[in-house]
């Protein structure tokens, strides 16, 4: 039984996604800035409506999101390929609900999205966060200096990668 419900995020979703994350600030720190405003929740919808980004909220099983999970600048032809990004909202982060729901994501995305790779680009000091794709069985790929600009600061960032082969191959606790 799951204890995750993943859906993509609407105009019906605005003021329980904000309110999640005023409350989860202190988990973000500099890893992350998520739409924090009705305008950017606008333009969070509006981006992930195209055929190239894809945003999933996930929720527990009590109506609380858990977090929100997206495919980034999927790429077709013959890579087959996206970026994936996530953030927990409190207080359920800890709880392994995450990881549950980044599975179900990850499966979306190579069954359903019918991609054939996905890249997680985390910096070097996000501790929690490397150890959850690496969980999932993504695998250290390389590092990228100043990769990604976040809060007006470039930052350095590690790879981490995993195709739809090795996800099959793979046996996941939470399935």
């Amino acid at each position: 039984m799951t204890n995750v419900k993943i859906f993509q995020p609407g105009t019906e979703n605005e003021q329980a996604f904000l309110a999640a994350v005023q409350r989860s600030e202190s988990l973000f720190d500099r890893w992350v800035s998520p739409p924090d405003t009705p305008e950017k929740y606008a333009d969070h919808l509006r981006r992930y409506s195209a055929e190239t980004h894809y945003s999933y909220l996930a929720q527990a099983t009590d109506g609380a999101l858990i977090g929100c999970i997206n495919l980034n600048e999927i790429v077709r032809g013959a890579l087959q390929s996206a970026y994936l990004g996530y953030y927990a909202f409190s207080p359920n982060q800890g709880k392994g609900l995450m990881k549950e729901a980044l599975d179900t994501v990850i499966s979306h995305a190579f069954d359903k999205h019918e991609l054939h790779r996905l890249e997680a680009n985390i910096q070097p000091d996000n501790v929690s966060s490397i150890c959850l794709v690496k969980s999932l069985g993504f695998r250290l790929e390389g590092y990228s200096p100043r990769y990604l600009k976040i809060d007006g600061e470039w930052r350095d960032h590690e790879r981490y990668a995993i195709t739809s082969d090795e996800w099959v191959s793979q046996a996941h606790a939470v399935r």
